[in-house]
């Protein structure tokens, strides 16, 4: 990863979804001057992201307040629609702005780029990490390849 502890975080442009449809925001101003933990992951509805990743948040929200983060975004190279899908199977919603990073503009520009078209069919996807971000500023991240360990909220925020 390119991006390292310290450094602000890139104003890429990402997607969420609306009532109105999708919405094109810049990454960095929708973050703001907030607390935030933003996971990133290789794609919605794949199995260690779905059966791990996204539920360790979903199930953590009351330690995620306590710690005084005041948002959690789940970002994947995958479009609006079907980064809102998978965050409605996993009641997600309401408690994760999920954001689609469709054209891996802001996964590119940390450096956290993975290609997976010929291992898995997957083409070019998001490595797995989880940030910590404050006032626009990343001050911890974990990654990890081939498993979902220390970047589970779980541990993520018994390291912060």
């Amino acid at each position: 990863m390119r991006i390292k502890e310290g450094e602000k975080i890139p104003n890429s442009k990402v997607f969420v979804l609306s009532k109105e449809g999708p919405e094109e925001v810049s990454l960095g101003d929708f973050i703001g001057e907030d607390k935030v933990i933003l996971f990133g992951l290789p794609g919605a509805f794949t199995p260690t992201c779905s059966v791990k990743h996204l539920p360790s948040f979903v199930n953590s929200m009351d330690k995620v307040k306590k710690k005084g983060i005041t948002k959690v975004i789940c970002i994947s190279i995958n479009d609006p629609y079907v980064m809102d899908a998978w965050g409605k199977s996993y009641n997600a919603l309401g408690k994760i702005t999920m954001v689609g990073d469709s054209r891996g503009e802001f996964t590119k520009s940390i450096g956290a780029e993975i290609d997976l078209k010929f291992a898995k069919g997957l083409g070019i996807r998001s490595g797995r990490y989880t940030m910590l971000i404050d006032g626009g500023v990343l001050k911890k991240v974990v990654e990890e390849v081939g498993k979902c360990e220390t970047t589970t909220a779980e541990n993520f925020l018994d390291q912060i």
